[in-house]
This record gives C-alpha cells, sequence and structure tokens, in this order.
C-alpha cells in the first residue's frame, strides 16, 4: 500500500502543473453561478482527455456536469465534489478555482494507476454562492450509490473535519394600499409599518437566540415615493442554526413575528424561499480520521481540532445523503480574509499553487485508503448509518 501512495503522489506532482493551469485560467477569467461556461469547458475537455465519460448538463442545469472514470476491477464509487463559480466584482475571493482543478486533479491522479478498484466521479457544482448547486443533484438523485464524497475549501487553517450551520433564505412581502400620505383618514394600509413593527419584533427574537443562531436581513423593496402610502414591501433574510431540527423551530418563530406585524396594521403577509436550504455539515468522523493520517503523511504538522463554521455551505445537505468530508486547508499565511480582493489575489500567487497540490494529494491519497481497505468503508458507512 505504501508503495501505491508513493506512486499516486508522484503522479500528483507530473500532472500538477497541467492542474494548475485550469485554476489559473478560470481564476483570470471569473464567472458568476451559472453563468460558468468557460469554466465547465476547461475541465470537461480536460477529463475527457483522460478518459472521463462526460455528462452534461445535469440535473437541468446547463454548467453543471458528470465525469465517470470505471477501473478495471470492481470496489467503491468516489465522488470529488467541483466548484468554480466566482463572486460579483471580486472574481474569485473564495478559491473555487483551487476547488474545481483540485478535485479534477484527484480523479485523474487516481485514474492514472494500474488496476483500478471502483469508479470516480467528478461532479461540477456550480453557484455555491448564492443557490447551491449541490442540493439540487441531492434532490435529483444524482448521488445514489455514491460510496463516499469529499472536497477541499481553502480558508485559514488546516482542519480535516468541520461542520456548518443549517440555513434557510426566507423573503417576507407586506401588501398594503396605497393612498395619498398627507391626507387625513387615507384609508391607506401601511406595509412599511409592517415591515418596521417586524424588524422591532425580529430584534427581539434574536435577543433570544443561541450562539450558534442568526437572525439577518435586509429591506429590498420599502415603498415608491414619501407621498404615497407604500402597498409593498419586501425583505430577504438568511436564517442559520446548528441543525436543520433547531432552525426549524426558529423558522416558526420568525414567521409567527411576520403574521403579528402584518395583523397590526391589517396588512396581508405572504414568504418564500429565494434560495435553496442548507442542511449542517456533518462530517464523517472515520473518513475525517483518515484525511488527518493523510495530511500527517505529506508533512502537515498544524492541524486543527474539528471546527464548526459559522457559516454555511451546500455540502451539508450531501453530508446527509452520503459520507462526506469537506476539509480546510491553509492558503498564504492564514491571515487572508475570504471574500476579499487579498484573498483573490493570493489565491492566484504561489501560495494559490502549493495549496492546490496539497489538495490534490490529500483528496486522492484519502480517496485510496477508502478504494484499498475494505475494512475502512465499512466503518466509514456504520458511522454514516449510526447518524
Amino acid at each position: 500500500m505504501e508503495a501505491q501512495k508513493n506512486l499516486l503522489i508522484k503522479t500528483a506532482e507530473n500532472i500538477h502543473k497541467s492542474i494548475w493551469e485550469l485554476a489559473w485560467k478560470i481564476g483570470h477569467n471569473p464567472e458568476e453561478g451559472y453563468q460558468e461556461h468557460f469554466a465547465t469547458g476547461l475541465l470537461t475537455s480536460f477529463l475527457k482527455k483522460h478518459g472521463f465519460e462526460i455528462v452534461t448538463p445535469l440535473a437541468g442545469m446547463d454548467t453543471s456536469f458528470l465525469a465517470k472514470f470505471k477501473g478495471s476491477q470492481p470496489g467503491p464509487k468516489i465522488a470529488f465534489l467541483a466548484e468554480y463559480d466566482a463572486l460579483p466584482d471580486i472574481g474569485h475571493a473564495c478559491g473555487h478555482h483551487l476547488i474545481g482543478a483540485a478535485s479534477v486533479g484527484a480523479a485523474v491522479a487516481l485514474s492514472l494507476l494500474p488496476n483500478l478498484q471502483g469508479e470516480l466521479v467528478v461532479m461540477g457544482s456550480p453557484a455555491e454562492e448564492t443557490s447551491g448547486a449541490k442540493v439540487t443533484l441531492v434532490e435529483a438523485g444524482i448521488f445514489d450509490g455514491i460510496d463516499i464524497a469529499m472536497m477541499f475549501h481553502p480558508g485559514s487553517c488546516n482542519v480535516p473535519e468541520i461542520s456548518s450551520l443549517a440555513l434557510d433564505a426566507l423573503e417576507v412581502t407586506f401588501i398594503g394600499r396605497a393612498a395619498h400620505m398627507v391626507i387625513e383618514n387615507n384609508n391607506g394600509i401601511n406595509a412599511l409599518d409592517a415591515m418596521l413593527d417586524f424588524f422591532q419584533m425580529l430584534d427581539k427574537l434574536k435577543r433570544k437566540l443561541g450562539r450558534d443562531e442568526r437572525i439577518d436581513g435586509i429591506i429590498t423593496q420599502g415603498g415608491k415615493s414619501p407621498n404615497i402610502v407604500p402597498d409593498y414591501t419586501a425583505a430577504r433574510f438568511y436564517l442559520r442554526a446548528r441543525s436543520r431540527e433547531n432552525l426549524d423551530v426558529i423558522r416558526q418563530k420568525f414567521l409567527r413575528c411576520a403574521q403579528k406585524a402584518a395583523a397590526k396594521v391589517n396588512a396581508q403577509m405572504k414568504w418564500t424561499y429565494f434560495e435553496c436550504s442548507y442542511h449542517e455539515m456533518k462530517s464523517n468522523k472515520v473518513l475525517a480520521e483518515c484525511c488527518r493520517q493523510n495530511l500527517i503523511l505529506l508533512g502537515v504538522n498544524e492541524i486543527g481540532p474539528a471546527q464548526t463554521m459559522l457559516g454555511s455551505v451546500d455540502m451539508g445537505n450531501v453530508s446527509h445523503v452520503v459520507p462526506a468530508i469537506h476539509p480546510y486547508l491553509r492558503l498564504g499565511t492564514g491571515h487572508e480574509v475570504p471574500h476579499t480582493k487579498e484573498f483573490a489575489a493570493v489565491g492566484l500567487s504561489e501560495a494559490g499553487e502549493k495549496v492546490l497540490l496539497l489538495a490534490i494529494k490529500l483528496l486522492a491519497l484519502t480517496a485510496w485508503d477508502v478504494i484499498s481497505n475494505k475494512k475502512l468503508l465499512t466503518d466509514i458507512r456504520k458511522e454514516f448509518m449510526a447518524k
């Protein structure tokens, strides 16, 4: 097994420059969610050149894809998740060009091994920064038959095991009746009054929330003119909690506040989801420990304990249907803040190339452990079923 791991590390090093070229090109041609045609074309062309069968579009999304490579012998089915969407104005300030390239690199490195067991799958999942295509892929049954799923994310430290917060994205609207503002007894129904009362109620509710529970929102429509009673107002909110069960309770309290605010001024209240809902990330501990041991093998000494992110990821939904990990690897000094121009710049520097090579090796080695060790896969499945 050690010989195979050494071969895999050498293979990753041999193909690294071509993988870095993919990341560099995507990084210098940023595309927002569901517009990632350049990135999709680049990644699928590279995979096809290395013998992967390509299916695109996937689950009704033009910039999603499935790339499959079957080994010469039966074995587990390993999925590598690729992201490649950018942020508005600041480009790849979350490092998705590195994420997509690393998943492709790990899959190709494994495909070059002789007598590979099992099947390698690269799933292209667009729009992580907005609606979260992995939720759509889960709902479409794309993960049926997958044994494990993994991806990496650049960040401030090396952490094999992470959890995240569940998220609901809600839009609330109040519908009133327009009237001239200055006419006494104008018979208007002020939808803005309802919205402002709603925010005041939410302020009281937020004081009662736990440490890992949040309600954040903005008013997107507040009226048209100061001399017209607003007949329509709208606001968008992100609700987060450590678990889906906790979040369901918070959402009901949130909606009761909205109903009370509407009733206070005799307005109508409506609500809807404006983005996909995310479940909390449940890293598979057995698989995460395997990842940790491979980090040590690769000479990484600074490895952090399990952490809970204050944000939310669509990989959380994947982790509820298949054993999964979402390790973080330190990019640069670790002090660069994601979603900033500084983070985007370091992701296109030598530091970006360095963490990309580490990620390719880490994902490939961890997948190899699962492929070559039946007991490990059994233990991974046992933990997943127990959860």
